[in-house]
């Protein structure tokens, strides 16, 4: 399974490349096209919990960078 993130940038908030750094950290990948980054899960199967917990992870590593995001796994 495979996470996209799409980030909004706000233009008091952090840079993009801090965003980047954050995410990367993470352990997305940076993106072209419709989505910013991608997240591989290394299972096929994910649950619920686990895309909560993710996405609670990313909440908080962006909370103070000032940024909107979206998430969508597939």
């Amino acid at each position: 399974m495979k996470t996209y993130l799409t980030i909004t940038f706000n233009s008091e908030g952090s840079s993009p490349s801090e965003v980047k750094d954050q995410l990367m950290n993470l352990g997305f990948k940076a993106a072209k096209g419709s989505y910013d980054f991608l997240y591989e899960w290394d299972k096929d199967e994910v649950t619920l919990d686990d895309l909560v917990w993710f996405a609670d992870k990313v909440h908080a590593a962006l909370k103070e960078y000032n940024v909107l995001f979206s998430i969508e796994t597939i």
